[in-house]
Order: structure tokens, then sequence, then C-alpha cells
């Protein structure tokens, strides 16, 4: 019997459910891994040799590899658990949140002083606000470069 999820309709939104923390177990265990400075040293050697030895899928291996925290998240990576790859990499917390929405670190900061995204246009998938896929990446490197939110997830079916 499937469960019904009215909160899967929130543009932008992926919520990390019993459903996402099975698809992601794995994932989130190789991330929680890189709390050791032994581990961090193993991955930044050789990045693809210590992620076959966890029983992650092709797919989430790729995701991690390309540094792309929007498809760890659609494969079941919680957002807690990602960031020690960035803390891996040096990066913050704030850099790595503006990466997910296309806006350098800069932009993204102004955006959270200025009160972060409106809900206005951003309650419902379809609606006209700035959470919409179809208005994805934002910032600097939304204009610089196409848009990623047209790739496809071989699992999901969406990116």
């Amino acid at each position: 019997m499937s469960l019904d999820k009215p909160y899967l309709d929130v543009p932008g939104t992926t919520i990390f459910d019993a459903e996402q923390s099975r698809r992601g177990y794995h994932l989130n265990q190789f991330c929680m891994s890189l709390m050791k400075a032994a581990n961090r040293e193993r991955f930044k050697a050789n990045e693809r040799a210590y992620l076959d030895e966890w029983l992650m899928t092709e797919e989430q291996k790729q995701a991690v590899l390309a540094r792309d925290l929007n498809w760890c998240i659609s494969l079941g990576g919680n957002i807690y658990f990602l960031a020690k790859i960035g803390a891996t990499d040096g990066k913050s917390f704030q850099q790595m949140a503006g990466s997910m929405t296309g806006m350098n670190e800069d932009e993204y900061r102004n955006m959270m002083i200025g009160g972060g995204r409106s809900a206005e246009g951003n309650r419902y998938v379809g609606e006209d606000g700035d959470a919409q896929a179809y208005r994805q990446p934002q910032g600097a490197a939304g204009r610089a470069t196409p848009s990623a939110a047209g790739r496809v997830s071989q699992t999901e079916g969406k990116h």
C-alpha cells in the first residue's frame, strides 16, 4: 500500500522521509565515514576507489564525484550528512548551499540576508516562483551555464 505524500508537491524541496532514508542509507554512511581524518585522506587520494568500497549505486557514486548535491539529495542523501563531503573539500555550508541554487557564495548570502526566497509562487509545483524547477539554477551560475534542471536521474525519472 502506497502512502499519500502531499508534501511531494513543494517546489525545490525533497523531504527526507523513510523512503529517502532507505534509498540513501549507504550514501549517507559513506558521508559519515568522512568524519575520520584517515578516511578523508583515503577518499581524497583516490575518490573512485574509496567510493567502490561502499554499497552505493553507480548513480550515487557519480553524483558524489560530480559534487552535485541536488543529485545526491534526489538519490537519498541527507544534507547534514552530505555536508561532510563539502567539509572534506574545504567548503563552508554556505558555499555548499549556494552551489545547490546556482548562486555563488555572495549571491546566496545576500539572498538569505534579504529574507530568503519568498513563499509567493513557490507553494506548489507549477506556480511561477523562483524555486520552480524551470527557474533553476539561479544566480551567476544560472546565467552562465545551461540549466541542469533537465538532467534525468536514471532511478528517479527526474533530477
